[in-house]
């Protein structure tokens, strides 16, 4: 029987996180424990949008709302705060959701009973939820990044709510310097790497184009199917879909396909 929470082994094996902090040291700490070899080069960071009179009218006219939507946990803290700022309670008679277990876990950590995806974390799973169906009339507040898919906000206001954004951060790709790539790409030569959103991956395309490293081969975790196809597009040969997003899942993949492809076996989905 195995024992319980042992991690795979992944002794010497070469990961690139790509993932923006805080989750990327989190994450490279549960490969540390399975043995790997770790680089972080985040291939996307976030910061908080400066705050605004407008963005503080939405928050102080929350309990006008009848549902709230956090697209990411960073998008979840975000909001969570400003309102301990200007709510001395959260307002009763909400429907909160996360889009995945990530997110629905931040807003329970507040004492929210938030709706998720059965199964999924994409926007799309969010969207299956009977719940979202029919909106007739109602407001939804959508607390989010200053730029992404527009995907929920148009669903939703086809199904008759009637759809607020609300803006929170705004995402970047660092700079890096020439030796900086040198030294985590190619002298590294990571085995797997792991991009979980279509930006992240957009900018390790332009990263591979600018700097000449092909990486195309190599295990690429991905979120979700739609990003897999993106990675196929750009010429990747093995996107791999985790069972899902939570550290531990990451690590078990990517455990899983070394050892198949070691095997001559599992290649990536």
């Amino acid at each position: 029987m195995a024992t319980p929470h042992a991690e795979p082994a992944l002794n010497g094996r070469r990961i690139l996180i790509c993932r923006p902090e805080p989750e990327a040291s989190r994450l490279a700490s549960r490969f540390r424990a399975a043995g790997a070899d770790v680089r972080v080069l985040a291939l996307i960071n976030r910061e908080p949008l400066p705050e605004t009179p407008e963005r503080r009218t939405l928050i102080l006219s929350l309990d006008e709302f009848s549902r709230v939507i956090a697209v990411s946990p960073f998008a979840a803290r975000l909001l969570l705060d400003e309102i301990d700022t200007w709510w001395p309670q959260i307002p009763m008679g909400i429907r909160w959701y996360g889009v995945g277990a990530g997110t629905a876990a931040v807003l329970a950590e507040h004492g929210l009973n938030p709706r998720k995806p059965p199964e999924g974390w994409t926007s799309e799973a969010l969207l299956a939820l009977p719940s979202l169906n029919n909106l007739q009339g109602e407001r939804v507040l959508l607390a989010r990044g200053e730029s992404g898919r527009e995907l929920i906000r148009e669903t939703l206001e086809s199904r008759g709510a009637r759809v607020t954004p609300l803006p929170l951060y705004r995402r970047f790709c660092p700079e890096y310097s020439p030796e900086q790539i040198q030294e985590t790409v190619e002298t590294f030569a990571p085995e797997a790497i792991i991009t979980l959103s279509g930006e992240t991956l957009n900018n390790l395309i332009a990263l591979c184009a600018n700097s000449s490293h092909n990486l195309y081969d190599r295990l690429l975790i991905v979120p979700a199917d739609r990003v897999a196809e993106q990675a196929r597009a750009a010429g990747f040969t093995n996107p791999c879909i985790p069972g899902s997003l939570a550290d531990k899942d990451i690590v078990a993949t990517i455990a899983s396909q070394l050892a198949g492809r070691d095997g001559g076996s599992g290649k990536a989905k």
